[in-house]
């Protein structure tokens, strides 16, 4: 899906033109958002984009918990029939990264959403970092960050309801709550997935992006280098290869793996740990979001710092 990014900006996070920029608000690659997204429904809103139902107060327990006691409240919320719904459950990683727009900051939802006040801080997924069992995927309000945190620690709750045909599952396979109120939901991942092709390309069959088989293509460099090497590689290669926005790179995860949090029959070649992507950060503009692929984390980097690698993608023919 789409980033919600609609304007462009320099390292120093200037605004210019996005003609010609290669970011991600020149051509808004992904599912676009409907409008109006939400429909507010009395306590919950339906997100028109994923079909799934939130409640309308972003923290109906009004205070943080450990995740085990967070499941735990949304068991009581099912029991006492909130707002009328009795299947509500902790997001995954995917369903709750799907609410944050990059075109915002403060908190990173749409504009216009109508949700009561956002704390602007760490929410819960119910998505565990496969790399350590004992820390759960989070998201942050603030500017759209997605890292882990150890269950034992506080954060939010933002409870969910329903199915989406549209956001795909994390991949997390095993359950580590003993109740299993971790189960993920949303569309299966495909398997086979990635399917290499002769061109030194490998398509992706949940997106339909065709990745570069080779995932490093010049090693650490600056956002602004990021860009001159895939234009460089499109005019070399005659293609039309572009850097990625960051819901893309997040498309590659899969949850149920670590360093890297690719699925384990990947035909990628010279990962690197992490990649620049076309996406600003809405929170500083002289920062671009970044996908910390041996994780699997969303952070950002400063635009100019040679601190990540470049992953060239096609669209699909």
């Amino acid at each position: 899906m789409a980033t919600g990014q609609q304007s462009c900006h320099d390292v120093s996070g200037a605004d210019i033109p996005c003609s010609g920029s290669g970011q991600d608000a020149e051509s808004a690659p992904g599912l676009p958002w409907p409008s109006p997204r939400f429909v507010a429904q009395g306590d919950t809103v339906r997100d028109a984009l994923t079909g799934l139902v939130w409640t309308a107060n972003p923290t109906p327990a009004t205070f943080s918990m450990p995740w085990d006691e967070s499941l735990a409240f949304v068991e009581q919320m099912n029991a006492e029939a909130y707002g009328g719904v009795t299947t509500w459950r902790m997001p995954g990683r995917r369903e709750l990264f799907s609410l944050v727009s990059f075109a915002d900051r403060r908190p990173a939802l749409p504009g216009g959403h109508p949700f009561g006040r956002v704390f602007l801080g760490w929410y819960w997924t119910s998505t565990t970092f496969a790399g350590a069992p004992t820390h759960a995927w989070r998201v942050h309000m603030e500017g759209g960050r997605m890292f882990y945190g150890r269950k034992g620690e506080d954060s939010l709750l933002w409870p969910v309801s329903g199915e989406s045909a549209v956001l795909p599952e994390s991949g997390q396979r095993d359950l580590y709550d003993p109740a299993g109120r971790d189960a993920q939901h949303g569309a299966s991942l495909p398997a086979p997935r990635f399917s290499p092709e002769g061109d030194g390309a490998v398509r992706d069959a949940l997106t339909g992006l065709r990745w570069r088989r080779a995932a490093d293509l010049c090693g650490e460099v600056a956002w602004a280098e990021a860009f001159a090497q895939v234009t460089e590689l499109a005019r070399r290669e005659d293609r039309p290869w572009r850097l990625p926005t960051i819901r893309e790179l997040e498309s590659l995860a899969d949850a149920s793996r670590s360093f890297p949090a690719l699925a384990a029959d990947h035909p990628f070649g010279d990962t690197a740990d992490a990649y620049w992507s076309s996406t600003t950060s809405s929170f500083e503009t002289d920062w671009a979001m970044a996908f910390y692929l041996g994780k699997g984390a969303v952070g950002v980097g400063h635009k100019g710092t040679a601190r990540f690698a470049v992953w060239a993608v096609m669209d699909a023919d």
